[in-house]
């Protein structure tokens, strides 16, 4: 009590004198500060608000480099933006001259740039991270930990607070002031700083997506930095990365290769709290874990979100900074944000949204823009924004860079207040998942051994041991309650630490509240995703099955099985994506697919679909060839002594296109990732090979991804002109543009005339495959003059679900691999198509039956909208044809089993059956 009343007498002294202590709320012993930089900054930063005292001043240290002394101009500057390759400089140079900083790389991009973490702390936490490191994985995995254990490890470990900036090419501020807040933590002398520095270790990702921002800058110089007025904005670059644009931030698979290297870096160092910074709203938003909210997740985390958002809303404010706030942005449903790495494997996920131009031009932004739906909202006094951003504000990279760094700091000042805590709640995470998978049912999960396809098991397995969740094969036959399973089966234990993210990237979604929006999509799940049987066990005797650790990836083994006598090779097609990367690799062989289930002599039923390939093809034997190719790909071949009685079609190896708007290559890079993945070859082509004319000269099959923001017109006419033409061409000066196509002029799209070639196309004998949104184009266009296609009503509400297809012509090549007649699929979004009654039976292949019941995991409001809708059409027009996915069967990285349909429409493009009765006749409504 004595103690107390001692320190109660002395608070106002203490506060008096840190009060003092100047614009950086502290002391600097031994160091003066840059002049230069307070006097531009205070010049650059457009009103005396928008600045806090932790970032007003710039400490000089001898020795150690500013980010001017190394890039020219200090963080901020106005119409300056850093290529990656400068940013790395900066930061090697650092390390170089600090014992405080630390570089490492982690990967190489898909265009060969370095991937660099950089870590910051003290000189204790940088000469000893291998022991911290170590530290937080005993934390991660507390299986051989005793609570006792388990506080000696925290009494000695430091949480690693990590951030990652640059994920979006076009918000361009995060990459520029990590270099000056690296440079701060590593120099300053604070009190505050000395705190974070000896009590958090500090690591930085510079650039999460350096194709994309070395891109973005070489855009921004060649077209944006003279725009001072918001109303003359245009667009951003065609590409960032080499396949994705924004869906970097939603590759929830990790088929990226620079999201991979990251995941892979994650799971090696487990820091506790994994903060993303963004760009988009004014002038700072924190994420605080709104709902709707994943319940799966440890409710500890629901506890840290607002903790540390309410708490850097209120440093924001106290420093009078306006325009911070909390709530009704994004949420907690969806598992597939990059930083979402981080709650799902215990961790915490934190967020940022700073008020940017998309470059470093300051110019006058009007922030409750009546153009923008939901923005006039944005500058209102509410709970969670008691100090609302201006209606209108003059906005520079300097004020970008005052806010996020000021929350930065404010969150690591936090974070070193409660370094112990963050790590409690790391470990009490990771326990809690283990014990939950003892606890709740389901206690695991088993993928059956005797699946027809392995290829899409073996995927499966793959992608969820990227993620670092612990899988086992059994031996034998394994007995779980009442049900056996097969030897070869794959059990997925909840008792581990990454239990909660098995159930939730494997279980169905129940979305918790249909009155609510989200952010993204509700249902993933992945056994219905990829068409692979997985089954939840409720019994807990799971967690005592005997199975051997998967460690490593699954890798199927194809065989060939053909006697001396053996006159044809037959690959049985049970729906591997496979088939296709198979055909392409046997170019040069002559292949048929049978159009009809048979039987072979002594042998199981061998499906529709199935490749035979005569074993003498031009004098001499294939099969060593065809065992090269089909091995390593996980199918299986038979030999027959001869070819089957059952009509059969050559499957003649088409020209493929891919047609790509410029302004909005992201959907078509996801087709492109996939079929690059299967070894699909294609030209990627745009307006102006359309309008050239000739396609049929080039080309049997092109096919137009979903595009189009949901509208034909937009997918036509693309870009709009600004009065001049946009190019998109490399340079010398400009060496990141040009990749993956080039033009004179990005605008305008192909235009009516490139309508009127697509019509050549298809009456001179070409197939057009188009996808989703794209879908609109043949039906408002003409294309398809007998198909109409309808948006649905405004109270529709269907963020990516899956719901059940109904497959109405099984005979259908596209459908080979297809047994069920009923599938699951994602539901796209597209057009709700209408066919006349008398082509029906003829031309809609398959239809989404609707309603509640039809709606297999995630949320569709107004299921009813597309009751018996069709979900494929394809439609003959002169000498070719036109098919229309309704839905997006190459969706992301994540539908595997709807990839199987686009494949085989492009493989078997001049294959079309003649009309014949479907296996069912249930009415399609072609009602609006």
């Amino acid at each position: 009590m004595v103690a107390s009343s001692r320190w109660i007498r002395l608070l106002p002294v203490v506060l008096t004198a840190a009060l003092a202590l100047g614009p950086g709320l502290s002391a600097q012993p031994g160091l003066r500060e840059d002049p230069e930089f307070a006097k531009l900054v205070k010049e650059w930063t457009t009103a005396p608000e928008f600045i806090s005292p932790l970032v007003d001043h710039l400490p000089l240290a001898p020795g150690v480099p500013t980010p001017k002394d190394v890039l020219g101009h200090h963080v901020g500057a106005p119409r300056q933006l850093t290529y990656t390759r400068q940013a790395y400089d900066y930061y090697r140079r650092l390390a170089a001259a600090s014992p405080r900083v630390k570089v490492t790389t982690i990967g190489k991009t898909d265009e060969g740039r370095d991937i660099l973490i950089v870590f910051v702390g003290s000189e204790d936490s940088i000469r000893n991270l291998e022991t911290y490191r170590g530290y937080l994985a005993q934390l991660a995995d507390p299986r051989r930990l005793t609570e006792a254990q388990a506080r000696e490890i925290v009494a000695k470990a430091k949480p690693i607070y990590f951030f990652s900036g640059g994920l979006h090419s076009a918000e361009t501020g995060p990459p520029e002031m990590l270099m000056e807040m690296a440079y701060r933590l590593a120099v300053e002398d604070s009190p505050l700083i000395r705190r974070i520095r000896d009590r958090v270790i500090v690591a930085i990702l510079p650039v999460a997506e350096p194709d994309g921002r070395d891109r973005y800058v070489d855009w921004y110089y060649r077209h944006l930095i003279d725009i001072t007025d918001e109303r003359d904005r245009i667009t951003g670059p065609p590409y960032w990365g080499k396949y994705v644009f924004h869906d970097n931030n939603r590759d929830i698979n990790y088929s990226q290769v620079t999201m991979r290297a990251l995941l892979e870096w994650y799971l090696q160092w487990h820091p506790p709290i994994m903060h993303d910074l963004h760009e988009s709203v004014p002038f700072l938003y924190t994420f605080s874990g709104q709902a709707p909210q994943n319940p799966t997740l440890d409710p500890i985390l629901y506890g840290e979100l607002p903790w540390f958002a309410n708490f850097e809303m209120a440093q924001l404010t106290k420093y009078g900074m306006p325009g911070v706030w909390t709530h009704a942005f994004v949420d907690m449903w969806s598992p597939g944000y990059l930083a979402f790495m981080s709650s799902n494997h215990n961790g915490m996920i934190r967020m940022y949204e700073t008020f940017g131009n998309g470059g470093a031009t300051t110019m006058k932004r009007r922030v409750a823009n009546p153009e923008f739906p939901g923005a006039q909202d944005q500058t209102t006094r509410q709970w969670y924004r008691p100090s609302p951003p201006y209606k209108e504000v003059v906005w520079s990279m300097r004020n970008n860079t005052n806010y996020m760094q000021t929350a930065a700091l404010s969150a690591l000042e936090l974070t070193s207040q409660f370094p112990d805590v963050i790590l409690e709640n790391f470990y009490a995470k990771s326990r809690n998942a283990i014990e939950a998978g003892r606890r709740e049912a389901p206690h695991g999960f088993v993928i059956p051994g005797n699946q027809k396809d392995p290829t899409r098991v073996a995927l499966l397995v793959n992608l969820l041991r990227r993620q670092g969740i612990e899988i086992g094969r059994t031996a034998g036959p394994v007995r779980i309650g009442d049900t056996e399973f097969p030897a070869g089966s794959y059990i997925i234990k909840r008792d581990q630490p990454y239990g909660r993210l098995a159930k939730i990237l494997l279980e169905k979604q129940e979305f918790p509240d249909p009155n609510l929006r989200t952010y993204d999509d509700t249902g993933w799940t992945m056994g219905l995703m990829l068409h692979t049987d997985v089954r939840p066990i409720a019994d807990r005797a799971i967690l005592d099955a005997a199975v051997e650790p998967v460690a490593a990836d699954v890798r199927p083994a194809g065989t060939v099985t053909a006697g001396a006598s053996a006159a044809v090779l037959v690959v049985p097609n049970h729906g591997s994506n496979h088939m296709a990367t198979l055909r392409w690799r046997l170019k040069d062989v002559a292949v048929r697919a049978t159009e009809k289930t048979f039987t072979p002599p002594g042998g199981p039923e061998l499906p529709a679909g199935s490749f035979v390939l005569t074993v003498n093809q031009g004098g001499r034997s294939i099969v060593d060839k065809v065992k090269q190719a089909i091995e390593p790909l996980g199918l299986s071949a038979i030999g027959l002594e001869q070819a089957p009685d059952v009509p059969a079609h050559d499957v003649d190896l088409p020209r493929v296109a891919i047609y790509s708007t410029w302004g909005n290559t992201q959907e078509v890079g996801w087709v492109r990732h996939a079929f690059d993945m299967f070894e699909i070859p294609f030209d990627l082509i745009y307006k102006e090979r359309v309008r050239a004319g000739r396609l049929r000269a080039d080309y049997d099959v092109i096919v137009v991804p979903n595009q189009g923001r949901g509208s034909a017109k937009s997918l036509v006419f693309d870009v709009p002109s600004k009065g001049r033409p946009l190019d998109y061409k490399r340079s010398d000066r400009f060496a990141s543009l040009g990749m993956y196509g080039e033009s004179d002029d990005i605008t305008g799209g192909m235009g009516l005339p490139g309508v009127v070639e697509l019509e050549t196309f298809i009456a001179e004998g070409g197939v057009l495959v188009t996808l989703g949104g794209s879908s609109y184009l043949p039906a408002e266009y003409g294309l398809t003059r007998t198909i109409n296609a309808q948006r649905p009503s405004p109270q529709f509400y269907a963020p990516g679900p899956i719901v059940e297809a109904e497959i109405l012509r099984p005979e259908h090549p596209i459908f080979y691999g297809y047994t069920d007649r009923k599938i699951p699929v994602r539901y796209g979004n597209g057009p709700l198509l209408q066919v006349p009654e008398e082509d029906r039976d003829d031309q809609v292949l398959m239809r989404y039956p609707g309603g509640e019941a039809a709606v297999l995991s995630g949320l569709m409001r107004g299921a009813g909208e597309i009751r018996n809708r069709p979900a494929i059409v394809d439609v003959p027009v002169g000498r070719g044809r036109v098919v229309l996915f309704a839905g997006n069967p190459c969706y992301r990285w994540q539908n595997h089993g709807e990839f199987g349909m686009l494949f085989n429409a492009v493989l078997h493009w001049n294959d079309r059956p003649a009309r014949g009765a479907r296996a069912t006749t249930p009415t399609v409504d072609a009602r609006p």
